[in-house]
């Protein structure tokens, strides 16, 4: 009944992946006429932080300075003025619309980069409108235009 010319084999380990991809595997597989397919990753295993992109050549074309948008000194001198009509510091500012007092000080001196959010929350603070044909006058709330 039983069969001494067979062997069962309980556990055998599939060979690791880093085994199959070594040199030694592959030389291997290729005597035994095995079918070995091998690609090359375009940049694996570089650490290249600066890589030449397509645009480089058109970026060298490129002859004005580009800089961000800045906010206007006119819309720095009436966060100014309405911060201190409400008798805040740029610190007290700052905690009220949840930003650091880094960004007030750069808004009021014209550095700070135009964010609609940002002007939205110091309008509702200082009751001034900063944005549109109307900067300077005060703060219409919600639901009492006429």
């Amino acid at each position: 009944m039983s069969d001494w010319d067979t062997v069962t084999v309980l556990k055998k380990r599939a060979p690791k992946a880093s085994t199959m991809k070594s040199e030694q595997a592959i030389n291997a597989a290729r005597r035994q006429g095995v079918a070995v397919d091998t690609q090359l990753k375009w940049g694996a295993g570089s650490n290249k932080q600066h890589v030449a992109t397509k645009n480089t050549a058109k970026l060298d074309r490129e002859t004005e300075e580009l800089k961000h948008e800045t906010i206007s000194l006119d819309v720095g001198k009436l966060i100014q003025q309405g911060r201190q009509a409400k008798g805040l510091s740029q610190k007290d500012l700052a905690t009220k619309i949840n930003e650091k007092p880094q960004v007030i000080t750069d808004y009021e001196a014209g550095r700070g980069i135009p964010n609609n959010a940002i002007i939205g929350k110091i309008e509702r603070v200082i009751g001034l409108k900063l944005r549109g044909k109307d900067r300077g006058l005060p703060v219409v709330p919600p639901g009492n235009k006429k």
